[in-house]
């Protein structure tokens, strides 16, 4: 993409309604509009992060074993009657009436509707363990929402819903879902350390929830300093494999790690106490285990091998996609703007034209373009006549990791700049070792 033909609306000041780092960065780059109270419109930089951000998740769901389906963002208020919340769940649900006077909401989380897909279509428990999940829009209606998409009304989540004919059988599903969402939160370059949490209007009594430490977390936390050492890294694991995912929840749960809601200070005075820590966290996701609560509301039954008929044992995963994107900025930026992980970029780097219109430097960076572009890298060509300061100053708001800089000067020694973002450290390299670099760091082969 060339910066010429983009829609990159920059803003070069901070827009007053901003209160958190995120928020201002992603209005002053361009990634987002308001067009009501907590409700966004995505504009072309940030859906390229929100569509990586769901590709991440998507894939890590997908090598877990766990089925994409899609579910409508309107429900039927008689499937919530059945299970109890349409009147317990309060103001937070959308209700609306159809042109019938039928009642529907507007799902701000879908297991009634999950559970009737369910209980239509399985009967026996040959066809058990099953995980089905969807990102979906939804919505809850804030009384307050502020922080831009980090608690707007209307946001992007990925929700998965394990059924399984035994307590055994389900917890297994709960640590696999542990196993996936470290790996995904990895992949972002985040660290989301999973904590024990309350479980809301969810229900069930085992859940965690995945918070990333950040001075604007909205929640407070304890934790053992210990757990920030913990990387899941490229290990391989087998997810059918019990002991090996029970042995992964275990390492990372078994350290003191809690929100203020379930905070138990004489379990945290046993942690030695130079490694007792209190901060702010971004809750990212949770994983819920709550039993039979809804399959027995809603007649979700299977029977088991004695053909007795017994209901299914269930629980729910969420991951706030859009939420992650606020997140990721909260965890990784400076005064100059966002920095992106590898992972999760907009675009793979910037090209920087330092002359544009010098025959020599146009051709250089033309010649980038291509080679960046035939490896399956997505560079951001800056091909503005603009002053080399407004450039930079661009690249460095929207934090791609990494930006080639090319200039007459340079070029006459045979070289351009290489700029990593997060170090602020360049290297002068001929342009197909430049290429060669960055296709190396994002794993892409340059024969």
């Amino acid at each position: 993409m060339r910066l010429s033909r983009y829609f990159l609306p920059v803003l070069k000041e901070t827009p007053a309604e901003a209160q958190i780092v995120s928020h201002r960065l992603m209005l002053r780059a361009g990634m987002i509009k308001q067009a009501s109270a907590g409700i966004y419109s995505w504009l072309p930089l940030g859906y390229k992060v929100l569509k990586n951000i769901e590709n991440i998740v998507h894939e890590e769901q997908v090598r877990a074993g766990h089925i994409p389906m899609l579910m409508p963002t309107l429900q039927s208020a008689d499937l919530w009657r059945e299970s109890g919340r349409y009147d317990a769940y309060g103001p937070e649900m959308l209700r609306v009436r159809d042109r019938h006077d039928r009642d529907m909401l507007y799902g701000p989380t879908n297991e009634e509707l999950i559970t009737d897909i369910f209980r239509s279509h399985v009967s026996s428990y040959k066809d058990l363990p099953l995980t089905l999940y969807h990102i979906q829009w939804k919505f809850r209606d804030e009384i307050r929402p502020r922080f831009g998409v980090m608690r707007g009304r209307e946001f992007l989540m990925k929700d998965g819903y394990n059924f399984d004919l035994t307590k055994e059988d389900a917890l297994h599903a709960y640590n696999r879902h542990l196993v996936s969402y470290l790996r995904t939160y990895e992949r972002m370059g985040l660290q989301a350390i999973p904590m024990r949490a309350d479980s809301g209007p969810i229900g069930g009594d085992d859940t965690h929830e995945f918070l990333v430490l950040a001075e604007t977390g909205e929640s407070e936390v304890f934790y053992d300093s210990e757990i920030t050492d913990l990387k899941f890294g490229d290990r391989e694991i087998d997810y059918d494999n019990v002991d090996q995912c029970q042995a992964v929840l275990e390492e990372f749960t078994s350290r003191y790690a809690r929100t203020d809601e379930t905070h138990d200070q004489a379990e945290f005075a046993k942690v030695p106490a130079d490694r007792q820590r209190t901060a702010r966290g971004i809750e990212v996701g949770q994983i819920f285990y709550f039993g039979t609560k809804y399959s027995d509301a809603m007649g979700a039954n299977v029977a088991d091998a004695d053909g007795n008929r017994v209901p299914v044992h269930m629980g729910s995963h969420g991951i706030g996609v859009s939420r992650l994107l606020g997140a990721i900025i909260e965890a990784s930026h400076d005064d100059n703007g966002i920095i992106w992980p590898e992972g999760v970029t907009p675009f793979h780097c910037g090209i920087v034209n330092l002359r544009q219109g010098d025959e020599q430097a146009d051709a250089a960076c033309d010649a980038l373009y291509a080679s960046l572009t035939a490896l399956g890298l997505e560079p951001l060509y800056d091909d503005r006549d603009e002053r080399a300061g407004g450039k930079f100053a661009t690249m460095d708001l929207i934090g791609l990791p990494w930006r080639i800089t090319v200039g007459p000067r340079g070029l006459k020694n045979g070289v351009v700049e290489l700029t990593s973002r997060r170090t602020g450290e360049s290297e002068e390299l001929p342009p197909e070792q430049a290429v060669a670099r960055v296709a190396e760091i994002y794993g892409k082969a340059t024969a």
